[in-house]
Order: structure tokens, then C-alpha cells, then sequence
């Protein structure tokens, strides 16, 4: 058995299994405890056999219900069509914030003097795979939230002040790209995830428990 899953890609098995720990999770069978416990040690764990008994005993998800589920809650959000505008956002003696389901242009100016923005990509809607940000942040400050599966670029450079970038430089090559680039000085700039990869399978279980607890 080691052979054969040792041929397979170590991804494709971790998320196999993941999927596994979630469904049986979602249907009363291991607590929340195991659950978490498992998620972590299948999370980090680098071999092919550590990864498979994490599940040996569980059994295997069926149905597409749970295969749609999970492309609607871990799929970036993709809109038909080309958006080519700028977006500029101004902050004077004040702050903004863009959040929720709202559509990326393919670029988007960020203006902060004496104030603050914060931009928040986890439900956006994204029309095109490569969207830069371009910053002038003074006396002010700017946060800037990702989805983990998102690739940052951050060539933006700070004089008395600070960036913080917390986020992967590199997720998948499927993922958009966001190019961040301009100038802080006198502020600070932070790019981070809002949520861990970790937090959204365990939001994810949970949501599938409710699921399947509301039709019992």
C-alpha cells in the first residue's frame, strides 16, 4: 500500500483526505475534537502513509452534493468578461472601506493622506487574473485582506514608515495575481489573509453539519 500511495501526488491525497475527516465530521461520526486533530496532523504531515491513516477508518464522501458544495465555498469568484476600468479611491481626513461581494477592476488607485482604507479582496468578484494596486498612502494608513489561495506581488516601498505583508507571494498559478506597488511614507501598509486555509475547512465543516443536522 505504501508503493502505491507513494506514486500519487501528496496533495491530491491530503485533500482527499481532508475531504474525508469534513464529511464524516459534518455527519456526527468523529467530534470536533478529532476533527481539528486530524485536520492539523493531515495539514502538516509530508508522508504519503502518516496522511492516509488519518482517514483508513473513516468512510470515503459520496455524492456530488459535497463536491458542489466545496466549489462554491473554496472557489475564487470568477464574473464573465474583461474589466478594464480603473478604480480610484480617495481618503482625505477620513477612511473607506470596500468589502463584500464587489467587482475588481483591473486596476485600482489607492490615494491616503491623513486618513485610512481598507480593501478587502475574500468575497470579491474577479474579472480578470492579473489586477495591480497602485498606493500613495501619507500620514495614513492601508489594509489590504486576501483570500489565502491568492497570489501577492508587493513592490511598494515604504520611507518612515511601514509594510507589513503576511500573505503567500505565491499561491497557484490558477489563482489571480495581485500586483501591489506605489508609496507609504509617514503610514503603514498591511497586506494580510483574513482567513487561514484552516479556519475555512473548519467554517466549511461546520456549515456542512448545520446542513445535514437541519434535515434529520
Amino acid at each position: 500500500m505504501a508503493v502505491i500511495l507513494e506514486d500519487r501526488p501528496i496533495e491530491n491525497l491530503r485533500e482527499e483526505v481532508i475531504d474525508t475527516l469534513i464529511y464524516n465530521y459534518s455527519h456526527g461520526v468523529i467530534s470536533s475534537e478529532a476533527f481539528e486533530r486530524r485536520l492539523d496532523q493531515a495539514m502538516a504531515s509530508q508522508n504519503h502513509q502518516e496522511i492516509f491513516n488519518l482517514a483508513a477508518d473513516l468512510e470515503k464522501t459520496a455524492g456530488t452534493e459535497f463536491a458542489s458544495q466545496k466549489e462554491r465555498q473554496f472557489n475564487i469568484n470568477y464574473a464573465a468578461g474583461e474589466n478594464d476600468e480603473t478604480d480610484t479611491i480617495i481618503n482625505i481626513l477620513g477612511g473607506s472601506c470596500r468589502s463584500g461581494q464587489w467587482t475588481v477592476p483591473r486596476e485600482i488607485k489607492i490615494i491616503t493622506l491623513f486618513g485610512g482604507a481598507d480593501i478587502d479582496f475574500t468575497d470579491a468578484i474577479f474579472t480578470t487574473p492579473n489586477v495591480t494596486i497602485k498606493i500613495l498612502c501619507l500620514f495614513g494608513g492601508t489594509d489590504i485582506s486576501v483570500p489565502e489561495d491568492i497570489n501577492i506581488i508587493s513592490k511598494a516601498f515604504c520611507i518612515l514608515g511601514g509594510i507589513d505583508n503576511s500573505a503567500p507571494s505565491i499561491a497557484t498559478r490558477q489563482a489571480p495575481t495581485l500586483t501591489i506597488e506605489g508609496l507609504v511614507m509617514f503610514g503603514g501598509l498591511d497586506i494580510k489573509i483574513k482567513r487561514t486555509i484552516k479556519e475555512k475547512f473548519v467554517a466549511f465543516a461546520n456549515q456542512m453539519k448545520t446542513m445535514f443536522n437541519n434535515r434529520t
